[in-house]
């Protein structure tokens, strides 16, 4: 790639969280193998962040590309609006097939934050349609993260996620406490009751709760108990509320279950899913619900849910989804999590006792190393492609997302290089630079 390319990018291409005219400028690459990013000096890094929680099968592998191929010479694309097409209809029986009988219809849409959009649109419209129109507000978590979108922004934690920037246009909703971070004690009776207390005082005006399952992803990788899950569940039985989980980031096997709902031995009402859903080549999400709640809509005052995504059901992504869900039944994902998990608990381990770390946990394929302190991201980050891996820290969180397929040399690259960079902060004098 020509310097003239890069300092083009740097000065008029927005990428995201990221200024405008950036002084560092974003690392180029000019393909992808496996687990591998290659870079246009002819440098390779390890990838481990799977292209954010999507490319679980790596890239370029050859039953995608092929799939995709063979899609391309049949249709590309076309409207989904009074046509169907196979590729559709085979990716929402598989749907249905892996995640609960009683989630029978399905909405495919853009992306992952679309899908929220249309998870809050259905929940609102199924109220409206059962004649409760004052269900109109929502419920979610402290440290929540669904989307940048303007209805997904409503239901974030509005001062995590900066979207406190847009007080005053955003709908107000509810927020309730998170669940203590620890995936193996339980400790959220506390904050069951809080909730409780939210629902009883305001549950005729809320239509849902919205939640990601066990991990609470841009929160900052927060791990809960799946108790809390099934209380949750309980709750929303109890006081008429619908719940929405969001799968868009767990789902597809990261957690160790093939969907992070499973370890509360619950579903929901609504499932949003996207990233891994077409083994990151395309962007493509799904939202699922029960035939009572698509039925509802369906008799209410629009006749129908007043969505249409241009791009919905993508032949092509359709398509790739298929074959990457046939990918992960076909084979042995489970033993592979559970070998990249093992790995990560004991290479990982050593860090928790250094003086700058507040904390290490793993679930699945997920390895995360808490900081005390903010971490300055762009110096983290050249030092990360130095050492030849690809990790994208954020506020106090270095954590590690490989793709499935990877093998052990090099995941033990990317631990190594977390264990690197800490030492390095550790025992530098420029740690007061580094740690913000």
């Amino acid at each position: 790639m020509k310097k003239s390319e890069i300092n083009f990018d740097s000065k008029h291409v927005w990428h995201p969280y990221s200024p405008i005219n950036r002084a560092i400028s974003s690392i180029p690459a000019v393909s992808a193998s496996g687990t591998k990013i290659k870079l246009s000096n002819g440098n390779y890094l390890i990838d481990g962040m799977s292209s954010w929680w999507s490319a679980i099968h790596g890239y370029n592998h050859p039953i995608l590309n092929k799939s995709i191929k063979k899609q391309l010479q049949k249709m590309s694309h076309i409207m989904f609006g009074g046509i169907t097409h196979k590729p559709a209809i085979s990716l929402c029986k598989k749907l249905i097939n892996i995640t609960s009988n009683k989630l029978e219809c399905v909405f495919l849409a853009d992306s992952g934050s679309v899908s929220i959009e249309i998870a809050l649109k259905m929940a609102v419209q199924y109220w409206q349609s059962r004649g409760k129109k004052n269900k109109k507000k929502f419920v979610a978590l402290q440290y929540g993260y669904h989307g940048d979108t303007l209805g997904a922004m409503s239901v974030c934690d509005p001062k995590n996620s900066m979207h406190s920037l847009y007080k005053g246009y955003l709908p107000k909703n509810f927020f309730t406490r998170a669940p203590y971070c620890n995936f193996h004690e339980d400790r959220n009776q506390e904050h069951i009751l809080f909730l409780e207390k939210l629902f009883v005082d305001h549950s005729n005006h809320i239509s849902a709760m919205i939640i990601e399952p066990i991990v609470q992803g841009a929160g900052g990788m927060r791990f809960y108990h799946p108790n809390y899950l099934k209380n949750v569940r309980k709750l929303c039985d109890q006081y008429d509320v619908l719940l929405i989980i969001d799968e868009i980031a767990t789902g597809f096997g990261r957690t160790g279950k093939f969907f992070a709902y499973e370890y509360g031995d619950i579903f929901p009402d609504i499932l949003c899913l996207g990233k891994a859903l077409t083994g990151g080549y395309l962007t493509l999400a799904a939202v699922m619900t029960t035939k009572d709640i698509a039925n509802t809509i369906s008799e209410g005052e629009a006749k129908c849910l007043m969505h249409g995504p241009t791009f919905m059901a993508n032949p092509l992504a359709c398509e790739v989804a298929n074959s990457s869900i046939d990918l992960l039944i076909s084979g042995s994902w489970r033993k592979k999590i559970k070998k990249i998990e093992k790995q990560l608990i004991e290479e990982l381990d050593s860090i928790r006792f250094n003086d700058l770390v507040k904390n290490v946990r793993v679930l699945g394929a997920i390895g995360v190393v808490e900081m005390k302190n903010q971490i300055d991201l762009n110096i983290l980050q050249k030092k990360f492609v130095d050492l030849g891996v690809w990790i994208r820290p954020f506020r106090k969180i270095i954590y590690i997302i490989p793709p499935y397929i990877i093998e052990e040399k090099d995941l033990t690259k990317l631990t190594d290089a977390v264990k690197e960079v800490i030492f390095t902060i550790s025992n530098s004098e420029f740690a007061s630079d580094i740690i913000i």
